[in-house]
């Protein structure tokens, strides 16, 4: 019976449970008005307390009425006192308070009878500071007498009262966190999974919470599953294209050794398929996602990096490294090392000469790339990061690659939870920074 309770309520709706916490708000406030309104009609004072509010309503009134009317409200000063203030009212209209004390009035009549004539009423004050128990009663010309008192024991029904207003408006701030953190829990997840879009596999989110909230994560789920077929495809269709590339490029290259092929035709078509070779590969780099199922490994990327600038160096190129020896991250090899390789390759390009700086900071390790080319116009750094987009002019084939460089640096860092930024140096050339987060020594 419970598990069925259980699954009836989450099945509920938000506006449902909306409703439910105001229908239990509004039973809540009902029985604790019941309860305060029968503990009011039965409340009693103790004896030597009743007697005393007899006896002062009894006197006063008695002194009121032989004075003129004129002279009752300094009558009625004159008689207060810090516990028992009295004020004279020369209409009939008379207040009665929410919260009768039936009881009272009855013990209280008990000790003086002739308060019966004076249609004595008697409530739970509502002024504070001037007494815990209120009251009027009628004189003899129709006027009335007010009165309010302290009484020691009429703090239980004074604390029951605040309890009927308060418990409600406390139970109503509970419920309500109670249900937003309900329907926020699922909202959480789903806001995680949003941030997964199209990084690798779908994450599917459990369907948890009201109706409307399990409708959007199940249309969350398929848009999942359609974007991930959809970048899918994709992959598996250029990468399909290009490996189908490849073999004719390579009987392209056997029959450059035609001997009937003039030298400068068999140069020019020998630097064609080479950079046909490179565009393709640099496409299946960038659409490749099969790099995120291979684990991560701990690599020393300052040997890494110190490698790939002796090589260039080692070839006649402009290339320095300078930093710590040894940095130990948590990668994929081959991502990163294509990633620092292009930045490198990408410094001797356009810039004629490369330097490469290390050094470890906090958690972290920062890997420099410097050179001393035209660098990057400032409005167009942002465009640099994008797939296709060269930043030569027209777009001229004087310069090799289809502006993906830089995106399959910045995917690879990516893909290691690090971070790439560029800018363009003081005194002239392009600086590209790479964070990447140090292993741990576990």
């Amino acid at each position: 019976m419970l598990q069925r309770g259980l699954a009836f309520v989450r099945r509920l709706g938000l506006p449902e449970r909306l409703l439910a916490v105001l229908l239990l708000v509004a039973l809540v406030d009902f029985a604790a008005n019941t309860l305060l309104f029968e503990s009011a009609n039965s409340f009693e004072l103790r004896r030597d307390d009743a007697e005393r509010i007899a006896e002062n309503l009894l006197l006063a009134s008695r002194a009121v009425e032989r004075v003129a009317p004129e002279a009752r409200p300094q009558v009625t000063k004159a008689l207060s006192t810090s516990r028992f203030t009295l004020e004279w009212i020369p209409s009939s209209r008379r207040y009665r308070g929410p919260v009768g004390l039936a009881k009272l009035r009855e013990q209280v009549v008990e000790f003086e009878p002739d308060l019966v004539r004076s249609d004595l009423e008697l409530h739970l004050d509502e002024v504070p500071g001037r007494g815990n128990i209120g009251g009027s009663m009628l004189l003899a010309d129709s006027s009335v007498l007010k009165f309010h008192t302290h009484a020691n024991a009429a703090w239980k029904l004074t604390a029951g009262r605040l309890a009927s207003m308060i418990l409600p408006t406390l139970l109503l701030i509970l419920l309500a966190w109670v249900l937003l953190r309900a329907a926020l829990g699922p909202l959480r997840s789903v806001i995680g999974a949003t941030h997964e879009f199209g990084s690798g596999p779908p994450r599917l989110v459990p369907e948890r919470g009201p109706d409307e909230m399990r409708q959007l994560i199940r249309a969350m789920n398929a848009m999942q599953e359609r974007i991930h077929q959809s970048l899918k495809d994709r992959t598996q269709t250029m990468l399909a294209i290009g490996h189908d590339l490849k073999t004719p490029l390579a009987r392209m290259r056997l029959r450059l050794d035609d001997d009937r092929l003039a030298p400068d035709m068999r140069e020019g078509m020998s630097r064609d398929i080479d950079e046909m070779r490179m565009l393709i590969e640099s496409i299946q780099a960038y659409v490749d996602t099969g790099g995120e199922a291979i684990p991560t490994e701990r690599i020393d990327v300052a040997v890494m990096a110190q490698t790939l600038v002796d090589t260039q160096a080692d070839h006649g190129a402009d290339a320095t490294y300078e930093g710590a020896s040894h940095a130990v991250v948590r990668a994929r090899p081959v991502q990163i090392r294509r990633a620092l390789s292009n930045l490198i390759e990408n410094a001797l390009h356009y810039g004629g000469n490369v330097r490469v700086y290390l050094r470890k900071d906090g958690d972290g390790v920062e890997i420099v790339v410097e050179d001393d080319g035209p660098g990057i116009p400032e409005e167009r750094i942002a465009d640099a990061m994008q797939p296709f987009v060269r930043l030569d002019s027209a777009r001229a084939r004087d310069t090799a690659g289809m502006g993906l460089g830089l995106p399959i640096v910045q995917r690879a860092v990516r893909m290691e939870n690090g971070t790439i930024d560029l800018r363009n140096r003081a005194e002239g050339g392009l600086r590209a920074t790479v964070r990447l987060p140090l292993a741990s020594s576990s």
